[in-house]
């Protein structure tokens, strides 16, 4: 949940209404849609199964608490089976149909950590014992353009 409101927040600020240089214009051939969070994630070595664990518990109950609520429409975890030098190991993709405004955003936070019985300190000590396996290497936000 911590990635979709940090991706949340960086699209507030980053989303173009069109593709960047592009005026705006009825006749344009392109249509935005969702948003997709992408997170790169390397592996420590040995903690392959621990993070994974965490993935198929933890993380998916997350997001499917985010899907149930209308926040998110997918997510899914990505290997990088050729990975260079370099790259991370995994990316998380989370798609959400819009960006939240600040009030919407914080609305969305007291209602998670009420689900999560957890204070913001408690779910920050949580994320630190992942960083003895795993290491999140940045995030990007992308948004889906289709063809009118």
């Amino acid at each position: 949940m911590k990635h979709l409101l940090m991706a949340a927040s960086a699209a507030l600020v980053a989303a173009p209404a069109v593709l960047p240089g592009v005026a705006a214009a009825q006749d344009f051939p392109l249509v935005g849609g969702e948003y997709t969070s992408m997170t790169g994630i390397t592996i420590e070595d040995g903690g392959g199964l621990a993070y994974a664990n965490y993935l198929a518990s933890e993380w998916a109950r997350n997001q499917e608490f985010a899907k149930s609520n209308g926040w998110i429409s997918d997510y899914r975890i990505y290997s990088n089976v050729d990975a260079r030098d370099g790259e991370p190991d995994l990316y998380l993709m989370v798609t959400y149909p819009s960006v939240p405004d600040a009030a919407e955003s914080e609305r969305r936070g007291n209602e998670y950590r009420a689900w999560r019985e957890m204070t913001d300190a408690q779910m920050e000590a949580a994320a630190g014992d992942r960083a003895e396996y795993r290491t999140v290497r940045g995030t990007m936000v992308l948004q889906e353009y289709t063809i009118r």
